[in-house]
């Protein structure tokens, strides 16, 4: 298992409820594939560098993580065809 930090930004018209399901379902993928939440950060609403799809804020969540590369590749699957993401990125912690 590997360290990993993922950088998620949601659409910032977003209820908060959905907001929060939303995290909560990235942070149930991991932990569901014996993967170990070690920090969430919410940033919040933020302007973006760029427009994106027509969007001008959007709402970040960093979530560092210890997991295999199933739960990886699952919160990818699910964070590109939910249409409450903006972007999301994940990487590999240097140590």
């Amino acid at each position: 298992m590997k360290k990993y930090e993922g950088a998620f930004i949601l659409l910032s018209n977003l209820e908060e409820e959905v907001r929060k399901a939303e995290i909560e379902k990235i942070q149930n993928i991991i932990t569901e594939r014996q993967g170990i939440i070690e920090k969430v950060n919410e940033w919040g609403l933020r302007r973006l560098a760029y427009e994106i799809n027509k969007k001008r804020e959007g709402y970040y969540v960093f979530i560092e993580f210890t997991a295999g590369a199933d739960a990886v590749d699952e919160v990818d699957r699910i964070c590109k065809i939910s249409d409450n993401f903006i972007r999301h990125m994940i990487t590999v912690r240097e140590e």
